[in-house]
């Protein structure tokens, strides 16, 4: 499979509330983000992604994931993610209105890159957006995929 160039790598976000993830695409869609953004609106669809980029289809720069999902827990796509070789490099952002220690705490045992909570505000969303994009998607610099 060839490089795409890091603008050209989705994000996933992974949101089941449909509020949030307007928020979240309005944040990013100011922001003028020029990365594609995949949703998966709970932890299976989240997972139905992996056959797909075993396949060769292109692996996203960062997965911004909820944790309270329908179907399948945030942490356990989370475990899922990290357990399988083709995932286990692509950075994930726990994006969750949860701030219970145990939560936190097993997000990173688990191999969460950043544990971030979500404003209630729009100005204060896109203010975490245009962090999210700044880091991930313009400094940070990613593995290649295999």
């Amino acid at each position: 499979m060839s490089e795409l160039p890091t603008s050209a790598r989705p994000i996933l976000l992974v949101e089941d509330n449909p509020a949030d993830l307007d928020l979240t695409l309005r944040a990013f869609k100011r922001r003028h983000l020029v990365n594609p953004v995949l949703v998966a609106r709970d932890g299976q669809e989240a997972l139905d992604f992996v056959p797909r980029w075993e396949a060769g289809e292109a692996l996203p720069l960062v997965i911004l994931l909820d944790l309270n999902l329908p179907k399948v827990h945030g942490l356990e796509v989370l475990r899922e993610f990290k357990a399988r070789e083709t995932t286990r490099s692509i950075p994930v952002v726990v994006l969750t209105t949860s701030d219970e220690d145990r939560d936190i705490g097993r997000a990173y045992q688990l191999g969460a890159n950043s544990y971030i909570m979500k404003p209630v505000d729009f100005e204060n969303f896109a203010s975490v957006a245009a962090q999210i994009e700044l880091y991930w998607c313009a400094l940070n610099k990613p593995s290649s995929p295999a």
